[in-house]
């Protein structure tokens, strides 16, 4: 039952933080919403609201990550596996019917506690790391691979909050079309390169 009501507790967080951001959240909120008496929160975290902030986006991070990791090791074409997240993410919105999108980004845009921002800062990392490690690995130089991982990441969080505000995620299907072919392309010519540079 301890356990029962920890788990709910976080889980409660975890969606009104998605919806309202840190700021927007109270603890007030969390105990109506989860129905867990105040003496349980405390009990499960003493460190109140920001312990549980730091403990969900924490989870939320690194679900994000193994997914992001997942979807680029399924294929060894990088192109393949970045329409799958856009085809993924436009998914996720809709399920969820446009409610919830980057389960940090409301957390950054309320800037949040200096443990919270560098967890923050250390989640795009990581993901911007992932995509380009991926470009790189099919043969775009280092330089134009962490140019596209930027390109895909911000594109990806700008339009989680357009699909969001329209009610709509065409614009994720219209966009992935276009990062799609930039990655083709920037795999092709650095395959073209390798191969140019291998019969010198």
């Amino acid at each position: 039952m301890a356990n029962d009501t920890r788990a709910r507790i976080l889980e409660t967080t975890g969606l009104l933080l998605r919806q309202r951001g840190y700021h927007g959240t109270s603890l007030n909120d969390i105990l109506s919403a989860s129905a867990a008496p105040r003496g349980s929160l405390y009990f499960h975290f003493p460190g109140g609201k920001d312990q549980l902030a730091i403990e969900v986006t924490r989870a939320s991070v690194a679900e994000v990550t193994e997914r992001l990791g997942a979807a680029l090791a399924a294929e060894d074409d990088p192109a393949v596996s970045v329409r799958h997240i856009y085809q993924s993410v436009a998914t996720m919105l809709e399920e969820n019917q446009f409610s919830l999108g980057c389960p940090i980004a409301p957390v950054v845009l309320d800037s949040p506690t200096p443990e919270l921002a560098e967890l923050c800062r250390s989640a795009f990392e990581q993901w911007i790391g992932l995509l380009r490690q991926a470009f790189v690995r099919a043969g775009v130089p280092e330089r134009r691979a962490q140019a596209l991982a930027l390109l895909v990441e911000s594109s990806l969080e700008g339009l989680m909050v357009i699909a969001r505000a329209t009610r709509d995620h065409g614009p994720l299907t219209a966009v992935a079309d276009e990062v799609t072919a930039l990655v083709e392309a920037a795999v092709r010519a650095g395959k073209a390169a390798e191969r140019e540079e291998a019969t010198v």
